[in-house]
């Protein structure tokens, strides 16, 4: 989550609102300077590096960088006649990128008359995230879109009991549960493997993808399909949930000191990553 993305402030499905006297506009878009040094790499080059990347919030859309053009290689991108019109931003156009035998159409676009409010973007490209090679801050390697500002986990440890109930089956039992609370997200309860049931889940096909915690793997229960996701390997800055198994409240019963947990605004998640057919079109 973030500003504009799933149930952030900017987003179509915001959890909170606005205190303000009058209506807000349907569509806010938020440009900021990143503040960060990022490059491109592609077909084995670097094909864009700077420390002026402008980071643009759209509602229902992950971040997107803008690189000054003065700041891509140059010969690398060709225009295509192919051309969209932006919503807000207004015309679109989209060019082909080349580096020795590679030749990728469609990897990056510019808007090329954008309204007076939003000229900053006006002599910047963005580069279709899939289309690229890979994208860094520094020299590490930033995976899924632009690195969020606005995204936060906190992971908190907690004595409450947590059962999970499928059936008439307790598929898990815990007192030392961890309850990791995401932007705008509602809380996941995670139970240690321990106090799982493993005779209860299944493996399911396909795996997804979050940018901040790493890969999910997912566990049928009984005929209950992908009632329960665990990050095998969770990335360091997660570390503390790695192994773990969290339960969808809307699939199986999830009760917290007897309490049982329903879902609510925000607990929803759209899947991203490797099951997700996330096109170059799929930016613009």
């Amino acid at each position: 989550m973030g500003l504009a993305w799933q149930q952030g402030p900017l987003a179509p499905g915001a959890v909170g609102h606005f205190l303000v006297a009058e209506p807000l506009p349907d569509r806010m878009l938020y440009a900021e300077p990143l503040r960060r040094r990022m490059r491109v790499r592609f077909g084995g080059a670097w094909i864009a590096e700077s420390e002026d990347v402008l980071l643009l919030h759209e509602p229902a859309r992950y971040p997107v960088a803008y690189f000054p053009l003065d700041d891509v290689a140059a010969g690398v991108l060709e225009p295509e006649e192919h051309a969209t019109r932006h919503r807000d931003l207004g015309p679109t156009s989209w060019y082909t990128a080349h580096t020795g035998d590679r030749s990728t159409p469609r990897a990056a676009w510019r808007h090329t008359d954008p309204p007076a409010h939003a000229a900053e973007l006006r002599d910047r490209i963005a580069f279709a995230w899939r289309a690229m090679d890979a994208f860094y801050e520094e020299d590490e390697r930033i995976a899924g879109h632009a690195a969020d500002a606005y995204h936060r986990i906190d992971i908190r440890r907690s004595a409450r009991r947590l059962v999970v109930r499928a059936a008439d089956r307790v598929v898990a039992d815990t007192k030392t549960p961890l309850v990791l609370y995401e932007s705008g997200f509602a809380p996941r309860w995670y139970v240690p493997r321990e106090d799982v049931d493993a005779d209860a889940m299944t493996p399911s096909e396909g795996q997804t993808f979050c940018p901040y915690k790493g890969l999910a793997s997912y566990y049928d229960i009984g005929p209950v399909h992908r009632a329960a996701w665990s990050y095998e390997d969770a990335w360091p800055e997660v570390r503390r949930i790695s192994g773990m198994v969290s339960f969808e409240a809307d699939r199986v019963e999830v009760y917290i000191d007897d309490a049982r947990l329903h879902p609510e605004p925000g607990q929803s998640v759209v899947s991203h990553g490797l099951d997700r057919d996330f096109s170059p079109e799929a930016a613009y």
